[in-house]
């Protein structure tokens, strides 16, 4: 599962689980619920073969307030039987679930990167505009690192600062994905 961590934000957790339910149509059976702090919310597209056999995978959604911000997990992951889910509250809660095979490529990324506008653009209301990730902080999962470091000794992300290709400005987040001068994809420029 992907992890973003937002750093000083508290997401108002059931304004950002209705803004996502909006994200899937009639063609998506949706469901949320609550885990210790964490709420997840699922979407699957409804299938008569998927259902009869009980094998389907959803696009999950983890929203879990921490102390000084508020973590967000997106991933594959198999439906949630609500009958068994206070089977699976400790799995849940430790990120441990077995991840399971896309959907469809196309499918899974287009939704995923639908998610993760509406969900940054709802942090970014919070807290008054963009929230870049605090200094020694990966912007990734919010682990402490030096700031010595190229990689987050947690999950691995670069956080090193990048010049951009096109007009030489130094980035100001590790993880930004265009220049914070003039605009362009830094992605083009390496």
């Amino acid at each position: 599962m992907e992890s973003r961590y937002y750093p000083g934000v508290e997401a108002d957790v059931s304004g950002l689980t209705s803004e996502l339910r909006k994200l899937f149509d009639s063609d998506y059976e949706v469901q949320a619920m609550n885990v210790s702090s964490t709420t997840v919310l699922q979407a699957r597209k409804s299938s008569t073969l998927r259902d009869l056999t009980g094998l389907s995978a959803a696009l999950t959604i983890k929203i879990t307030p921490e102390a000084g911000g508020t973590r967000v997990e997106i991933g594959m992951q198999k439906w949630f039987d609500k009958a068994a889910l206070a089977a699976l509250a400790l799995l849940l809660s430790a990120g441990l679930l077995v991840a399971l095979p896309a959907l469809g490529a196309y499918w899974q990324y287009k939704i995923t990167e639908d998610a993760w506008k509406i969900i940054e653009a709802h942090i970014a209301r919070k807290a008054g505009g963009y929230v870049p990730p605090l200094p020694g902080r990966c912007g990734n999962c919010g682990a402490v690192n030096s700031t010595a470091v190229g990689f987050c000794s947690s999950c691995g992300a670069n956080l090193a600062f990048a010049n951009c290709g096109s007009c030489g400005a130094q980035q100001k987040d590790a993880l930004a994905r265009f220049c914070n001068r003039c605009g362009k994809p830094l992605s083009s420029n390496s």
